[in-house]
């Protein structure tokens, strides 16, 4: 009866998985034909151009670019071709971004993807309610998963189980927006870089001839020969008109020196203090004047006269353009400093609120040449003469630090920072526990209310709160890192899961696989948990043979053996075959799923309650996984007797998995770490070696003759 009960139940558990199996299919998640996304997304598209590069530089994105006759309706691009970040599986997710010419974002669309969260969990429906909040939105916008909107930060919502996959989707779409859209120049990251707006010194002033001023760079030169007009205009229709004779072309065309006149250290100089201060007063607030005097090719030409804008000359500074107007300009009549040559031309120029000019940036005076081809074509060339304020005539803001971006993985380690810091509590006391166990297992009461507290912390934070339940996939995952490029990156992501590893390895290393599995695992803690619930309600509990345990141990290793195969040739079929695992169904997604998964791990709990641990025993691939390197354990501190096994079986009957052999010794691969032995071992009233022990201390005590004092 007893035999013939456990094999049922353990057959009924196998045939629930096996049920589930069909269900994998409906979940795998083909590459998807990018095209009906984008005639999806532009209904009104007339064509869409092929997948290219959106210049001819060999760094540049590829995108599509779509049309509505020939107009440009967007772009499309693929976040596989940008940015190429893993997410939770170790491979990219694979979007569809699109976005029309202002940089607003038209839709996002899942191509492709490997989380097994989604493949086997979260209906994908659910992910095309998440990528439909970036409609609407600018690739400017500073997108945040998760947390609260602020000035600077638009929030998106997550997706419950599947965070880490949906940041690493963020992060994705947003880079690689941000590129193609600084290529296609809708958005400007240089201008996040440019220097804050200067002020003018205005109390410095000293006399200075014109040999100082253009000296020390206070007045620059822009000087171009007939041979220099000539070479720009190589290969061009003007080529040889008005070109040079072999003996002219050393002969000047244009000269010119130019300044900024609103700063009194030149303006006073060049102008003379009256004819400044007049200039001033026809400045507005934001205004600034320049100062330009030129020989030879006229920098003002006859154009503003009919046209109202001078043609021939502007300012450029930080890629804008600043253009003058006729009312911009004002004739100088002459020059004050002493040195000065002559010049055929003096002119002062004002650039208006507006154009929001920087006194403290380097800007360019631009001089255009043009070369006439009959009444009406023309072509013409351009020449350009830095200037860089000096330092002595303006005050320079300091340059603002730019706010650091913190990186994806900075970013889910100060989001998870309070969970970080319990669990990392948790993990602390339990290393104290395992520490000072010998002191702990002789206070059975406390250490037994310690350890359900401890189990049920596990399962309510650790499991249903944070997600925190390591799975056979993670070491899959682990070993396809290890054999292609590696990157910590992948792995910290999850700072929970992390934590949970590092927990792992470091007691497995010490102890074996059995402090993880009877601690730390939220699932194995749910079944302790639930046993010890159906003891005290006297449920009857069903135990086999230890010969028919001992091979039933087995079947984990083979299950195991089965996914790591699988594994080699498709991790995408190993994480499907994994759901051997009822983690992800009962923590992860909480039981909201397909009926199969759910029945699966329920049935696994409810035989649970006549079979402590079942999963954990016969089962789990990870365990099988974790037992793997209990040999290399340091330190072995559950202490046994030479009674202990012949022929004291006290232990061994009490071990409620069985992890004690018949002949007294403990099977670390198989041992859960609970303690119930060692508080046997150090309690004399239940110990039958320290019992026996005990009976033969009193039994002296009693024959002991009594010393009689004869003082």
């Amino acid at each position: 009866m007893n035999i013939k009960s456990t094999w049922l139940l353990y057959l009924c558990a196998m045939m629930l998985f096996i049920l589930t199996l069909p269900c994998e299919a409906v979940f795998v998640s083909p590459p998807k034909d990018p095209m009906p996304f984008i005639e999806e997304i532009f209904p009104q598209a007339t064509h869409i151009g092929e997948k290219q590069r959106i210049s001819n530089d060999e760094s540049a994105p590829f995108a599509w670019v779509v049309y509505q006759d020939k107009n440009v309706l967007g772009y499309a691009f693929e976040t596989n071709d940008i940015a190429k970040i893993p997410a939770y599986s170790g491979e990219p997710v694979n979007m569809l971004v699109a976005i029309d010419p202002q940089g607003n974002y038209l839709g996002v669309k899942v191509l492709e993807h490997h989380e097994p969260i989604i493949l086997t969990g979260i209906p994908e429906s659910k992910l095309w309610e998440f990528t439909d909040q970036y409609t609407g939105l600018h690739v400017s916008d500073r997108l945040k998963v998760g947390g609260s909107s602020s000035d600077n930060i638009v929030n998106i919502d997550g997706l419950s189980g599947a965070t880490v996959t949906v940041m690493v989707m963020n992060d994705a779409v947003t880079k690689s927006a941000k590129k193609i859209a600084a290529r296609l120049n809708i958005i400007d990251l240089e201008a996040l870089n440019r220097l804050p707006m200067a002020t003018i010194k205005h109390d410095v002033y000293q006399p200075a001839s014109w040999q100082a001023l253009t000296g020390d760079g206070s007045i620059r030169r822009l000087y171009l020969s007939r041979e220099a007009i000539d070479e720009a205009f190589v290969g061009t229709e003007a080529e040889h008109i008005d070109a040079a004779a072999p003996e002219q072309k050393s002969a000047m065309f244009a000269e010119l020196y130019y300044a900024q006149a609103n700063i009194p250290h030149i303006g006073i100089n060049l102008l003379g203090e009256s004819e400044y201060q007049w200039l001033m007063a026809q400045l507005a607030p934001g205004e600034h004047a320049f100062i330009v005097l030129g020989n030879g090719y006229s920098f003002k030409g006859s154009g503003y006269v009919r046209g109202g804008i001078f043609d021939r000359i502007q300012l450029l500074q930080n890629g804008d353009t600043i253009s003058f107007h006729d009312l911009d300009h004002f004739r100088v009549t002459d020059i004050y400093a002493t040195g000065a040559p002559k010049f055929k031309e003096m002119s002062i120029f004002i650039a208006r609120a507006h154009d929001e000019f920087n006194p403290g940036a380097d800007w360019q005076l631009e001089l255009l040449v043009r070369r006439q081809m009959g009444a009406i074509d023309s072509t013409f060339t351009s020449f350009k003469g830095d200037y860089h304020t000096l330092d002595k005539y303006v005050s320079r803001p300091a340059m603002p630090e730019p706010e650091a971006e913190l990186s994806l993985t900075q970013q889910v380690w100060q989001d998870k920072q309070v969970e970080v810091i319990i669990l990392l509590f948790l993990m602390l006391l339990l290393g104290a526990t395992l520490i000072f166990q010998d002191i702990l297992v002789r206070h059975p009461t406390f250490l037994h209310n310690f350890r359900h507290i401890f189990l049920i912390v596990v399962v309510v934070f650790i499991g249903w709160s944070w997600g925190g339940q390591l799975s056979v996939v993670n070491v899959f995952t682990f070993l396809q890192a290890l054999m292609s490029d590696f990157s910590w990156d992948l792995f910290l992501l999850d700072p929970v899961i992390f934590i949970l590893w590092c927990a792992a390895a470091v007691t497995i290393m010490m102890f074996g696989r059995a402090v993880y599995c009877g601690w730390l695992c939220p699932f194995g803690a749910l079944q302790e948990l639930l046993n010890v619930f159906a003891r005290y309600v006297k449920l009857p509990q069903i135990e086999p043979p230890f010969a028919v345990h001992e091979r039933l141990w087995a079947i984990k290793y083979l299950i195991l053996l089965a996914l790591f195969g699988m594994s080699l040739d498709s991790m995408a079929v190993a994480e499907q075959m994994a759901e051997v695992e009822p983690f992800k169904t009962t923590f992860l997604l909480k039981f909201d799923r397909q009926w199969p998964f759910v029945l699966y791990a329920v049935s696994l709990l409810v035989i649970n309650l006549f079979n402590r641990k079942f999963f954990c025993r016969y089962l789990c691939p990870l365990g099988a996984a974790l037992s793997v390197g209990s040999n290399l354990r340091l330190f072995s501190w559950l202490k046994r007797r030479p009674e202990c096994g012949q022929p004291c079986k006290t232990c061994a009957k009490e071990c409620e998995i069985q992890a004690i052999h018949p002949d007294g010794s403990i099977n670390m691969r198989e041992c859960h770490y609970c303690l119930d032995c060692q508080v046997t071992y150090f309690n004399e009233q239940k110990c039958p070696p320290l019992k026996k022990l005990a009976r033969k201390k009193n039994k002296f005590q009693e024959k002991e003759i009594p010393t009689v004092d004869v003082s």
